[in-house]
């Protein structure tokens, strides 16, 4: 399958810059597979598409301030270093730039002395493993230095970082958001619950691929990365009553649906579990744990918009991003919002 079929032309303008005032005021299209049929909502109605006894998953992931700014030891050379995720102990993979300037055994000073790493590994396309060093918390002292790692296409500066967050996030380990969790207020969540709407948490820690287009010339040549995700003996045992009483299964972003995908692919049903999945969904795939997706609007060409493609089919999904270009929906991270579900669209 040619990746050119994922691609569409989107006007820089319409890529979200920053976040709105109120998160839940962001537009959503709601899209339904079944009628090939749209509308257009506010996601603050989000409420009146869900069933009671439905159940709405959510990525509980908490972004790191995984980008520093240090300088090289020897020489006082400036570096930007990218945390990508943590191997064992102190050891972390990152992105490097320039990464050229960085050798094994090299030392990175951050924030005159009160971080120190040292590059271990040398990988590809700057890549390095470093080794951290520091007194106290880890997490306070990255929380203190470093700055939230927001998208190359987003160029404003962030003033609130915990509107990269979402209101529910609270396992550290992402390098990017879960953007559709953006989305939500805890007053939203709110009238969820109140309408018999159960609420379930995953965990799957985002990488900096998630966002990249694929540079295979063909879909089935692309290889994912992997990323971290677990999954309760609560929530496992919530979704699967959610199932066996005739509930709808919406994961809220594509991270959600790759972690319960994966599960239900490896388990048969929803189990307790916690690995590294590198699956990849495109047109062709049989979804076997989710019913529908809340999502945000991808990049041309990226498997985020394959793995949507697969569950609204190509053609259907194409023609819902040309509406929302020609109705002036906001793009990417701090952009608006999409509800894929059969049946929501019967009029």
């Amino acid at each position: 399958m040619d990746v050119k079929l994922f691609d569409f032309h989107l006007p820089k303008a319409l890529i979200a810059q920053t976040p709105l005032a109120n998160r839940s005021d962001s537009r959503l299209m709601i899209i339904d597979p079944r009628s090939k049929k749209m509308a257009h909502e506010q996601f603050s109605n989000l409420v009146s598409f869900l069933h009671e006894g439905d159940c709405l998953v959510l990525n509980d992931t908490r972004v790191l301030p995984a980008r520093l700014y240090g300088v090289k030891e020897e020489t006082g050379a400036k570096i930007e270093v990218l945390l990508l995720n943590q191997m064992e102990g102190n050891k972390w993979n990152t992105l490097v730039k320039p990464a050229k300037r960085v050798q094994e055994g090299t030392i990175i000073d951050f924030g005159e002395g009160k971080l120190k790493a040292i590059c271990t590994a040398i990988g590809e396309n700057g890549g390095r493993e470093f080794e951290f060093h520091y007194e106290g918390i880890f997490y306070e002292v990255l929380d203190e230095l470093g700055e939230m790692p927001l998208p190359p296409y987003i160029k404003k500066q962030l003033h609130d970082r915990e509107r990269y967050q979402t209101v529910y996030a609270k396992r550290e380990g992402s390098a990017a958001a879960p953007t559709a969790g953006l989305h939500f207020t805890k007053k939203l969540l709110d009238e969820i619950k109140a309408k018999g709407v159960h609420l379930a948490y995953v965990t799957l820690h985002v990488g900096l691929g998630t966002f990249r287009p694929v540079s295979a010339k063909t879909v089935e040549e692309h290889k994912m990365h992997a990323e971290f995700y677990q999954l309760t003996e609560g929530t496992a045992t919530l979704i699967n009553h959610v199932k066996k009483q005739g509930g709808r299964v919406i994961a809220v972003g594509t991270t959600t649906a790759r972690t319960l995908e994966t599960i239900v692919r490896e388990k048969g049903q929803f189990k307790a579990d916690a690995g590294w999945t590198d699956i990849f969904i495109y047109p062709g795939y049989t979804f076997k744990a989710i019913d529908g997706m809340v999502t945000n609007f991808h990049l041309p060409q990226s498997s985020l918009v394959m793995l949507v493609s697969a569950l609204a089919g190509r053609e259907f999904l194409m023609q819902a991003y040309e509406t929302a270009i020609q109705s002036r929906y906001r793009f990417f991270s701090f952009g608006d919002a999409m509800l894929i579900l059969e049946g929501s669209v019967t009029s």
